[in-house]
């Protein structure tokens, strides 16, 4: 799986979604990000399988800022 979605509690503006962008994109191996405040989710695009680690990875980036990835 190269793509995956998630469900974000807390995103509420545009400067909310270029947080998570910005956090989000410094991982290794991330190619895209998508949040929308509109719809509370991120997508991720990666270059590669998304594996259990760098699941965890992406999720606590997202939880770091404040928000509240379900998991």
């Amino acid at each position: 799986m190269k793509e995956l979605e998630l469900n974000v509690t807390g995103i509420k503006c545009g400067g909310c979604e270029n947080r998570i962008k910005n956090a989000v994109s410094d991982i290794k191996g991330v190619k895209s990000v998508e949040a929308s405040h509109e719809t509370g989710k991120v997508n991720v695009v990666c270059k590669k399988d998304i594996d259990d680690d760098m699941k965890s990875e992406i999720i606590n980036a997202i939880d770091r800022l404040g928000f509240v990835t379900e998991k």
